[in-house]
């Protein structure tokens, strides 16, 4: 058997490695319940408040969007006030954006870049609106440029804009196993537990194409390069036994774009030196510490398959719980 020596970044691999919400043996959860006026803000409604969140926040002044009275903001699992963190340094927007809807909740998701003191930074986040007032704002914002792909993102891939034909579609107590599976899957990283991976599946990871991507993974060492291989080919390898445990929740279905916004948490014990691939080939693995990687993300279900996944996060303390 060959002993490969493979070592990734440690804020490389998001789905490799961690997002924050429930535990494989909780059931997923879709966030926070339905608004008492929900369907009052449609879809148009909703991508409004997101775009005016964005703007308000560059502005500094939470003033100028509606806000609930008991209005609750965490930024990178923390709970602040508004008005505290992003919202005293963003400096800019840009038009790189993606929208994830969700009338049936009241919850709009958002991820994209802005500009914080001049330098670009990935921000992923969630509102929730009750009674056309924003009530809740999770966002995560990304800021080490150890690992970012931020420069050199223009635009989104057009397939997530795109609204699915109705036979394309899948009702959202279909779409959260799916996306869920994702994670089960990484969780227990035998090569054996199906994902239902689209052919054409790939993944982004802080702006960085972490799948299909053989330049990247090149000069990684060992000559094992799992970056080069499909989303279906990496997790046949079983490569992944070093995610130690993933916390996450499914907090809002967009039905007719077909997506899911997600937060996890994975877990990275930093014990597992070694592990065995479904090919016989052992692995020293270069991640040697107590990691948490923390985001929020978006997967593309089309027809029951997933065809893209889109996730930004950051390094927390190890074990960090979700604040909500």
């Amino acid at each position: 058997m060959r002993i490969e020596k493979i070592v990734f970044p440690i804020l490389g691999i998001f789905l490799l490695i961690g997002i924050s919400g429930c535990t494989s043996d909780q059931p997923a959860t879709t966030g926070s319940e339905p608004p008492t006026t929900a369907g009052d803000c449609d879809r148009a409604c909703l991508e409004d408040f997101a775009d005016r969140y964005i703007d308000a926040m560059v502005a500094h002044d939470p003033s100028s969007v509606p806000l609930a009275d008991n209005v609750r903001f965490t930024e990178n699992g923390v709970e602040l006030e508004v008005g505290d963190a992003l919202w005293g340094t963003a400096s800019g927007k840009t038009d790189f954006g993606i929208y994830a809807t969700d009338p049936e909740t009241g919850q709009v998701a958002y991820s994209g870049i802005v500009e914080e003191n001049g330098t670009k930074v990935l921000i992923s986040f969630r509102l929730k609106i009750v009674n056309n007032r924003i009530s809740e704002i999770e966002q995560i914002i990304a800021r080490d440029r150890n690992f970012s792909g931020v420069d050199s993102l223009t635009e989104p891939d057009p397939i997530y804009a795109r609204m699915l034909e109705p036979s394309e579609r899948r009702p959202r107590d279909e779409m959260i196993p799916i996306a869920d599976s994702y994670f089960a899957a990484l969780e227990r990283a035998d090569g054996k537990r199906p994902v239902p991976f689209a052919d054409t599946c790939n993944r982004m990871e802080n702006g960085v194409q972490t799948t299909n991507n053989p330049a990247m993974g090149a000069g990684m060492g060992g000559g094992y390069n799992i970056i080069a291989m499909s989303c279906t080919e990496q997790f046949k390898t079983g490569y992944f036994k070093f995610v130690t445990e993933i916390r996450r929740r499914h907090v809002l279905v967009d039905e007719e774009r077909g997506m899911v916004f997600s937060f996890a948490a994975l877990d990275h014990a930093g014990n597992i030196k070694q592990v065995t691939t479904t090919d016989g080939q052992i692995h020293d693995i270069g991640q040697l510490s107590p990691t948490t990687l923390y985001g929020g993300g978006l997967f593309k279900i089309i027809d029951g398959q997933i065809h893209r996944i889109y996730t930004v996060f950051f390094t927390a303390p190890y074990g960090m719980k979700h604040a909500w």
